[in-house]
């Protein structure tokens, strides 16, 4: 695959930019001049204002976000299957999917203690009061039981999860976004197969593979192309509709919530980038700025997932294989910063509620919070319902999952960065691990 032109691409991440920038300013701005205060009635200009972003701006972001949904499936089936087959033995896969699942489970347990550390020292719920605490989550208590309802399609328990993985209908693990892992569980036993047979038997199904990949990329490549309408879009909605009344009520979890996903990126993640990958802060950063943007302007691991093979293989030279294995497994089973949010979300609830966790609580948090991330859907608030399973677990009422929901589309976009970058340091550090040099 040929390196792109870094003009092009800077380019890019700088219109994408722009897009989040002015769709942002123009939302929060009529969101200033229009909205009601918090349980007050709509005006008859915000209530027009509403339309529009519900009708009309909305949906051209959901098109934007459609297209990139689009090329998943086949990008993640190619690439798991090319990066398997190209690996060349099941043992080699195997090494590299321990090193992959300890990455993973070591850098989700880290985030998750880290939130609850946050939480334990800035105590965010102090500045919440009883009577605030009543009125927002009566405000959101309907979205909280839909959330919590969304239960019924969670898997119950670790074992069920793990038969969730193998799926009985490929085709239909195919068709749904939320049950990538099927999908990938076969394309890793496919390719694992693959290395077992003649090389002339394979040839054909690699060949149409590789051009399905090939293929993907160039429509990626269209569908970027559009991001900076997209983006501008879905932050305008965001923004115009987000309650800033509501920001204030709940400001110092949003403040914890949200400095902790920043200090997560850019403490550890670029920690990790610079001692494993051996990459400069300021050379890791010039290569994912486009990965960044699409992350926070979609708030889906999935949707980003094919931006983030793209920014691996085109701006730091990681083979592709190795790229294709890692990635698809990240988007679906590394998410850092929703085990951050988790950590963050549950300690803080539980203050609220007046419930004290005991160390032993915390860290079955910890471990809910690793595992929960691993079931989450790459999707926008796939998070949230098995929140639920977390607080139910530790005593902490599910319906106080309504306190946070205000704030929860602005959290999740900056979440889903710390997920994507977390998968792309992976790909460095064993692309590394192999003996590759990684463009500098």
């Amino acid at each position: 695959m040929d390196a792109p032109s870094t003009k092009r691409g800077s380019s890019l991440a700088t219109r994408i930019l722009l897009g989040l920038v002015v769709g942002a300013v123009v939302g929060i701005a009529l969101n200033l001049l229009y909205a009601p205060a918090f349980g007050a009635a709509k005006s008859g200009a915000y209530v027009e204002i509403e339309w529009w972003a519900d009708k009309i701006v909305k949906p051209i972001g959901d098109l934007f976000l459609r297209l990139l949904f689009m090329v998943v499936v086949p990008i993640v089936f190619s690439s798991l299957y090319l990066g398997v087959a190209g690996l060349g033995s099941v043992g080699k896969v195997g090494s590299l999917g321990r090193q992959t699942l300890q990455w993973f489970l070591a850098t989700t347990a880290l985030a998750a203690s880290m939130g609850l550390l946050l939480v334990a020292v800035i105590r965010p719920a102090q500045h919440v009061s009883p009577a605030v605490a009543a009125t927002v989550q009566q405000q959101y208590l309907g979205q909280a039981q839909a959330k919590i309802a969304a239960l019924a399609e969670q898997p119950k328990s670790w074992m069920e999860m793990v038969v969730e993985i193998v799926p009985d209908n490929v085709v239909g693990a195919a068709a749904d976004n939320k049950r990538l892992l099927g999908l990938i569980f076969f394309a890793l036993i496919l390719g694992a197969a693959s290395t077992r047979l003649p090389t002339d038997r394979s040839r054909a199904l690699r060949e149409l593979l590789e051009t399905i990949y090939d293929l993907s990329v160039k429509v990626l490549g269209w569908a970027m192309e559009l991001a900076p309408l997209g983006v501008a879009c879905l932050i305008f909605h965001s923004s115009a509709k987000l309650g800033l009344d509501v920001m204030r009520l709940v400001g110092w979890y949003f403040v914890t919530a949200m400095g902790g996903l920043v200090l997560y990126q850019v403490v550890v993640v670029t920690g990790l980038a610079w001692v494993f990958a051996g990459l400069s802060p300021t050379r890791f950063y010039r290569g994912c700025r486009t990965l960044m943007l699409t992350a926070f302007s979609t708030s889906s691991s999935s949707a980003t997932m094919p931006t983030t093979i793209r920014t691996a293989v085109e701006e730091f030279g990681v083979p592709k294989e190795i790229a294709g294995f890692v990635m698809p497994l990240g988007a679906t089973m590394n998410m850092n910063g929703t085990a951050l949010f988790e950590g963050v979300s549950v300690l803080f609830l539980a203050q609220v509620a007046g419930i004290d966790l005991g160390l032993g609580q915390q860290l079955l948090v910890v471990g809910l919070a690793v595992l929960t991330a691993i079931g989450a859907a790459g999707v926008p608030g796939g998070s949230l319902p098995l929140i639920a399973v977390v607080l139910t677990q530790v005593g902490v009422p599910p319906e106080m999952l309504a306190l946070i929901l205000g704030v929860d589309r602005l959290v999740d976009m900056t979440r889903t960065i710390p997920n994507v970058t977390s998968d792309l340091v992976c790909s460095l550090w064993l692309s590394r691990r192999e003996g590759h040099v990684l463009r500098g």
